[in-house]
């Protein structure tokens, strides 16, 4: 299960990628600064939040079944190449670049 700290620190490190400052991604998204430095410091936000901001990254949100999840870490394991489940995450993040290249 994800942590708020693990999707905080996603959608700092997508930001930056993209290079975008606080203050631009702000106007994309229309709110205040402190209001996303709280998502980013990994403060608890709402879905709708979350979702406004995955949208303006072109990012998807996609939930699976508990029971399915593992199947869907192993799934990215093989196509990525991934060996240690620790790498998963950042070899989630990679597909996720590669897709928008």
């Amino acid at each position: 299960m994800r942590q708020l700290s693990d999707i905080s620190r996603i959608l700092k490190e997508k930001r930056t990628e993209l290079g975008w400052s606080q203050k631009d991604f702000l106007m994309k998204i229309g709110m205040t600064q402190q209001q996303y430095q709280r998502v980013e410091s990994g403060s608890d936000i709402r879905m709708s939040t979350l979702l406004r901001i995955l949208a303006a990254m072109d990012l998807e949100y996609v939930i699976v079944p508990k029971r399915h999840a593992g199947d869907v870490e192993t799934l990215l394991q093989q196509e990525m190449g991934i060996t240690s489940k620790a790498d998963v995450l950042q070899g989630f993040e990679k597909k996720l670049k590669d897709l928008e290249d």
